[in-house]
C-alpha cells in the first residue's frame, strides 16, 4: 500500500514519516513557503502592520502543520484542514493584491517570492488532497 493508514501510523513513536513520495513532496512545498513568508513579514510590516503579522502566522502555521504531519495526532481528515490552509493563502494574495496575474508583480517586476510561494501552496493543496485520496482509514 502506497500510504499509510490511520492505523498503521498510531505506534509508540511520537513521529511518522510519510510512506508516499508525495508526502514528502508536500513537506518541502510546506517548509518552502512557511520559511518564504517568515522572512518576508518583517519586511512587509515595513508597509503594513496587519500583513506583515499575516505574513508571520501563515509562515508558522506552516510549519507548524508540517511538525503536526510527522506525529502521531495527524488524522486523514487534518488533509482537507491543509489544503483549504493552502488555498485560502493562494487567495489571500488575490484579495490584497487584486485578482489579476498583476497580484505576481512588485514595481513593474515579476516577483519570484510570490510565484514560488503560490506554486508551493498549489503543491500543498492538490498533494493533500491526493494524500487523503490514497489514505484507508
Amino acid at each position: 500500500m502506497a500510504t499509510q493508514s490511520t492505523a498503521a501510523r498510531q505506534n509508540n513513536s511520537l513521529s511518522n514519516l510519510p510512506s508516499n513520495p508525495i508526502g514528502y513532496l508536500v513537506i518541502l512545498a510546506a517548509v518552502i513557503t512557511g520559511v518564504i513568508h517568515l522572512l518576508l513579514g518583517p519586511q512587509v510590516m515595513g508597509f503594513s502592520q496587519l500583513l506583515g503579522v499575516l505574513f508571520i502566522l501563515n509562515g508558522v502555521g506552516f510549519l507548524g502543520g508540517t511538525v503536526l504531519y510527522l506525529t502521531n495526532y495527524w488524522r486523514s481528515e487534518l488533509y482537507f484542514v491543509a489544503a483549504g490552509y493552502a488555498i485560502a493563502t493562494i487567495l489571500g494574495l488575490f484579495m490584497f493584491q487584486g485578482f489579476s496575474i498583476e497580484a505576481f508583480y512588485m514595481n513593474g517586476d515579476l516577483n519570484p517570492m510570490a510565484v514560488v510561494s503560490k506554486a508551493a501552496e498549489a503543491v500543498i493543496a492538490l498533494g493533500t488532497l491526493y494524500l487523503h485520496s490514497n489514505t484507508s482509514a
